[in-house]
């Protein structure tokens, strides 16, 4: 229908450029037309008693439109179009022929024989016509191929961006007129990158796309993503944020869990949210003894499910062997530091270093490693005190320390990344100073200059709705009889009032004293490289002294917020990666921070790594150092088969031993193209708009053979193609002047 009210097909208007291809000068235009406009507006005046000023106003309109239209084709326009040349230019046809494109569709049909049926019938005769094909089976690259009919749906992933890079560069030897690609859009490295897109547009080639596949399936549920935290200390609670989408299941109740070898290591039964819409989930599990865990997180399988392989993703977890040192100060003797000493007295993952004043100048030392440590007070060196990964400020006025101390405290969580834990106290926080301190920067809450803040009475403490999800406050496996645990926990006493949470800080637990507004109870926020929490109590002890003596949530409590303090501390050495678990790609690009006793960046280390291989073997990589970014060596790391890896990197300088560390990670094969399998149109889409290209679906994919001339890639030639003439404007022109004609009929001035 369009091309016969517009005689040629949309690409032409959309690529081509409107031309006048008169002589005479275009400004005659407005000229002529509003002359026209005058006489004919003094005409109608001269019977404007025959019909009212309205009517009068509605023919003269009519009659200027029909004038304007009449001049407009008078000036000869046309389009200007940039059309290739016949058999002269190459059409690279792209054919998906992943995993995914095997999918049966509710049309019974497998999607890659959707597109080889489609090529064969429509596209083929017509591109051969035209131009010179060159036929492309497209999975992890681009690869020439004679047959469409020898490829099967047998590609382990899909990657658009390089299999483009591919045909791109190989324009250099050919006229590339256009490029045609036939996928369902599930490219598995996140999208196509900016480099990509650049390099089309610069050699000017449009990538028309046709889309195979639902956008959702009818039934279908899949885990998008998994984040779990890269390090844990030995046998802590981990908690694992799930990201969850679903179609066809609303409101259905399913089983979310996370096991290991099998073994389950949580079950949580969650509610699924609406149609297409991603949840998010909490869920927390106990991970076990120090070294590498692979832990599957995933939902079981519902009756109905078209798609049962993303139900599941795994995720490596790598418990440390190291056991973290956190240094306690406290002003003064007090219940609450000995019940925090009490508390992890069982957890022999952790080593707590404490100093406690009895008097104005003693300090009572505890925990310590020699006789030497902390003899003179608290550190004034950062060699010293970041010899420690976590560090807790108890009831300690401010200016115990001295400004010095005060900026080496910040520090300890800026540059050493290092946790810090504040607490309250009588000599604490706005009653000590902290509010005119540099530390004031640090906390996670507001707090006053000069109010008094220490309440002595007993108040209730809740969770938020941040704490009911955060494994710091899981005492209870199960989070349902978490909350209900929490709300018969004894009252606190012996608070501090502190104000409103700063921008980034979370509270996950409010104090509630009777007749007045909660308060924030436990806060917590990233700071610098670190991270810093305010507990604004010094009466958690009453959760031990008011329950029966085996109740041990207490002590459950304390040890995993201590845990939280220091586990993601690094060492002098830190190694990461932006994934641990590869899916079908063996690139893995290594970062490592290499720092001094200071936590200063080192520049001219030597930087190597020992990989031992799944069989085995072992091999010796070298880091380079970033030219960018001081103290920072980088590499890139091919694993060629699937399993488990085991990096140990160290750092050397002038021959001196600056650190060590172990990253691992698995290379699993046959399982990207499970995930994201249905179309992805959004995709397709803007892949065609920003090359110049058109997306289709398979049922309007035979007019690409008629478009697909209009570009100015490869050889082309600029025609200009007449509108003058088509349907549509006799169309208009009939219109104007029938509906004058009738109206002036039916008001009796013809």
């Amino acid at each position: 229908m369009f091309e016969f009210l517009f005689k040629y097909p949309p690409a032409v208007f959309t690529k081509g450029k409107l031309v006048l291809l008169s002589p005479w000068p275009v400004w005659l235009i407005p000229l002529l037309l509003l002359a026209a406009a005058a006489g004919l507006y003094w005409q109608m005046t001269r019977h404007g008693s025959l019909v009212s000023r309205a009517r009068s106003l509605f023919i003269w309109l009519a009659q200027t439109a029909l004038v304007a239209l009449v001049l407009f084709l008078v000036w000869h326009p046309a389009i200007s179009v940039a059309r290739l040349r016949p058999q002269q230019n190459v059409v690279a046809v792209l054919l998906d022929h992943s995993k995914s494109m095997g999918l049966t569709d509710q049309d019974k049909m497998a999607r890659l024989d959707a597109a080889q049926s489609l090529l064969k019938d429509k596209l083929m005769p017509g591109l051969s016509e035209r131009f010179q094909v060159r036929l492309y089976g497209m999975d992890k690259d681009a690869v020439r191929v004679e047959n469409a009919a020898s490829l099967h749906a047998d590609g382990n992933a899909t990657r658009i961006g390089d299999s483009l890079k591919h045909i791109a560069a190989e324009s250099g030897s050919m006229p590339l007129g256009a490029i045609v690609m036939l996928s369902d859009g599930g490219d598995n490295t996140g999208g196509i990158d900016r480099e990509t897109i650049s390099q089309l547009r610069q050699i000017r080639v449009p990538v028309h796309t046709i889309g195979f596949g639902p956008e959702n399936f009818a039934k279908d549920i899949e885990i998008v993503e998994a984040f779990v935290p890269a390090r844990a200390l030995p046998n802590s609670r981990v908690s694992a944020r799930v990201a969850i989408k679903q179609h066809g299941y609303s409101n259905q109740k399913v089983k979310l869990s996370a096991r290991e070898n099998g073994k389950p290591l949580a079950i949580q039964e969650i509610t699924l949210k609406g149609d297409s819409s991603e949840q998010s989930e909490a869920l927390l599990f106990d991970i076990g003894e120090a070294g590498p865990h692979s832990v599957q997180i995933g939902i079981d399988p519902v009756a109905g499910e078209e798609n049962v392989k993303n139900n599941t993703l795994v995720r490596l977890i790598n418990v440390a062997t190291k056991k973290p040192r956190i240094l306690y100060i406290e002003g003064e003797p007090r219940w609450e530091y000995k019940f925090i000493r009490r508390a992890l007295e069982d957890d022999t993952s952790l080593d707590l270093v404490s100093m406690v004043r009895t008097t104005q100048n003693k300090m009572y030392r505890q925990g310590i490693s020699s006789p030497r440590e902390l003899e003179d007070g608290f550190p004034t060196k950062s060699e010293d005190l970041f010899v420690y990964d976590g560090l807790i400020i108890g009831c300690v006025e401010a200016t115990y320390f001295t400004p010095a101390q005060q900026d080496l405290i910040r520090e300890f969580a800026n540059r050493r990344g290092g946790g810090v834990l504040f607490l309250a106290g009588r000599t604490s926080l706005t009653e000590g100073g902290y509010a005119s301190s540099p530390m004031a920067e640090m906390l996670p809450v507001r707090i006053s200059a000069n109010e008094k803040t220490w309440v002595r009475e007993q108040a209730v403490v809740e969770l938020t709705a941040a704490g009911r999800e955060e494994a710091i406050t899981r005492i209870e496996e199960d989070r349902e009889k978490n909350i209900a645990r929490w709300k018969n926990m004894p009252k606190v006493a012996n608070y501090q009032t502190v104000g409103s949470p700063k921008p980034g800080a979370v509270v996950l637990m409010n104090i509630v004293p009777q007749g007045k507004k909660p308060s924030p109870l436990l806060a917590v926020q990233k700071y610098g490289h670190g991270r810093v929490a305010l507990l604004a109590s010094a009466g958690t002890w009453r959760w031990k002294m008011w329950q029966d003596h085996t109740d041990r949530s207490h002590s459950i409590f304390w040890d995993q917020l201590l845990r939280w303090l220091v586990t993601e501390t690094p060492g002098t050495v830190l190694t990461s990666t932006k994934q641990q678990v590869l899916a079908d790609d063996g690139h893995l690009p290594l970062r490592v921070d290499v720092r001094d006793k200071t936590y200063m960046p080192v520049t001219g280390a030597e930087v190597e790594g020992t990989v031992v291989r799944p069989d085995g073997q072992s091999e010796i990589i070298s880091l380079a150092p970033d030219p960018i970014e001081p103290g920072v060596y980088t590499t890139d790391y091919t694993a060629d088969k699937p399993g488990a890896y085991v990096i140990e990197l160290n750092a050397k300088k002038e021959k001196a031993d600056l650190g060590r560390d172990t990253l691992t990670f698995r290379r699993e094969d046959g399982v990207a193209e499970n995930f994201s399998a249905s179309q992805n149109k959004e995709l397709l889409q803007k892949l065609s708009a920003d090359t110049g290209g058109t997306y289709y679906t398979p049922s309007n994919a035979g007019s690409l053979t008629k478009e697909i001339a209009i570009s100015e890639a490869g050889i082309n030639a600029h025609e200009n193609l007449d509108i003058w003439d088509m349907p549509v404007v006799f169309l208009i022109a009939l219109l104007l002047r029938g509906s004058e004609w009738l109206l002036r009929r039916k008001w009796g001035v013809v």
